[in-house]
């Protein structure tokens, strides 16, 4: 498995140098949109091949925005460019998301950041990783001195969810220190792997982010649904936090589950 790691972690920098963030934003939708999938399909052009061969027999997915179970077997999550729509944009926070799924279970992780350079890794039971640096999650055990964070993982407009989303929010922040919301939901879930955050959560639970949660469980993190169940690829909603913030959080959050 580490093998097959350096292999990951050398294709998605190799894979980084297609994401096209140059030229002024988009105008239109028509633009936009071709912009997203050139840098989508430029990153998973790299990626497929290498991994695919690197792993006989293994199956191949960049629907970043499913979710529900998976079937067996080995299968390569990949989400080509989180935060694609900041790429576009001329902004740094984006990166490329990589995770093997075994027979339903993570077993690898890699989420590579190209404006900062920084790697995430993980493999499970072997702890999480920032550049070969071990990583583990805040100390912290006070809600009110955590910064928090939620993001919208896709494009959704009806009232109901985003009513609830902003009803988050506003909760979190009388409890908390700060509360973000901003996107890819995986840049903020390796913040908390590495402690520089102390809580993300989740109405929604994509495999996108089936990487960065294992992250932040190698980190020593919690990671559970919103009823307090642990989390699993199948949860409809997730809080991933340090251990010491995570119950106070969780109350917070579950009564608009």
């Amino acid at each position: 498995m580490q093998e097959l790691l350096a292999t990951v972690i050398a294709t998605v920098h190799t894979a980084a140098e297609k994401i096209n963030r140059a030229g002024p934003p988009p105008l239109d939708r028509e633009e936009l949109f071709a912009a997203l999938r050139a840098n989508d399909e430029a990153v998973a052009g790299v990626l497929q091949p290498i991994l695919t061969e690197a792993l006989p027999g293994s199956r191949w997915t960049t629907d970043e925005h499913g979710s529900g179970p998976m079937p067996d077997g080995d299968w390569w999550v990949v989400d080509p460019v989180g935060g694609n729509m900041n790429a576009v944009q001329g902004m740094p926070d984006h990166n490329i998301g990589v995770s093997l799924v075994r027979d339903g279970r993570p077993e690898l992780a890699v989420l590579h950041a190209p404006a900062t350079g920084e790697t995430f890794s993980a493999i499970a039971g072997g702890g999480a990783f920032l550049d070969d640096v071990p990583v583990r999650v805040s100390a912290k055990t006070d809600l009110s001195l955590a910064l928090t964070g939620t993001g919208q993982a896709k494009p959704r407009q009806e009232r109901a969810y985003a009513e609830r989303a902003g009803a988050a929010i506003a909760a979190m922040m009388q409890q908390a220190l700060y509360v973000r919301a901003s996107v890819p939901v995986g840049q903020q879930l390796a913040q908390v792997a590495a402690g520089r955050m102390d809580a993300h959560w989740q109405f929604d639970n994509l495999r996108s982010h089936i990487a960065p949660v294992l992250l932040v469980q190698e980190a020593g993190g919690t990671v559970t649904d919103l009823d307090g169940k642990p989390w699993q690829i199948t949860s409809d909603g997730y809080l991933a936090a340090a251990p010491g913030v995570h119950a106070a959080a969780l109350d917070v959050l579950r009564p608009l589950r």
